[in-house]
């Protein structure tokens, strides 16, 4: 299974220690960017951030760690449409 899940808190990562799935990707949307910024440790997962999200916090590309990729909201629609089979929001 190819499981997107997004992550809107910063506090809510330690569930994402128990997703398996087949390909697992991450998105960080609202206040769950700051996952994205300085991660203690990242799963073994594709992670993207929302840039829009980062930018009304007032951060830019260099704030972002090397492993996150950054995306824009059409970026997004693409890849939950095209590459995940199933979604969750945490």
């Amino acid at each position: 299974m190819k499981l997107g899940v997004f992550v809107s808190e910063f506090e809510q990562n330690e569930p994402l220690d128990r997703l398996k799935a087949e390909k697992l990707g991450i998105f960080l949307v609202e206040n769950g960017i700051y996952l994205g910024l300085k991660p203690d440790k990242m799963e073994d997962a594709e992670y993207y951030l929302l840039s829009e999200d980062l930018k009304t916090r007032g951060f830019d590309l260099d704030d972002v760690d090397s492993r996150v990729k950054v995306i824009t909201y059409p970026e997004l629609t693409d890849l939950i449409m095209e590459e995940y089979e199933k979604l969750i929001w945490l």
